[in-house]
């Protein structure tokens, strides 16, 4: 799966962009077949904001944004909202062998 870490009015370490594609490929994994995922580092009067979006199958985008005083703390809560997102949209699977029953009311 290809990451894209983008950098808008920052700068961005090695050390983050690593500590990011960490995060994003942990997350990742709770979506069944990603497509590509993309996370953009903004500066904006001083705050740091960090945007993610992760392209599933069928279309579906997953888009999380935060803002912090720093770009960890805005990372972390970025990908703590995906996560939830991601975890909110994934459907547990029935057991192969429970079938559905449809009661008929019963007729004396």
């Amino acid at each position: 799966m290809r990451i894209t870490i983008t950098a808008r009015h920052t700068e961005v370490d090695d050390d983050l962009r690593a500590h990011t594609r960490d995060l994003v490929e942990k997350v990742v994994k709770l979506v069944r077949r990603p497509h590509h995922a993309q996370v953009i580092f903004t500066e904006d009067h001083g705050e740091a904001g960090v945007e993610i979006e992760v392209h599933a199958p069928r279309g579906r985008v997953h888009v999380a944004k935060s803002q912090a005083a720093d770009h960890r703390s805005a990372l972390d809560a970025a990908i703590a909202r995906v996560k939830r997102q991601l975890l909110d949209g994934k459907v547990t699977p029935r057991a192969r062998g429970t079938a559905r029953r449809s009661r008929a009311p019963e007729t004396r």
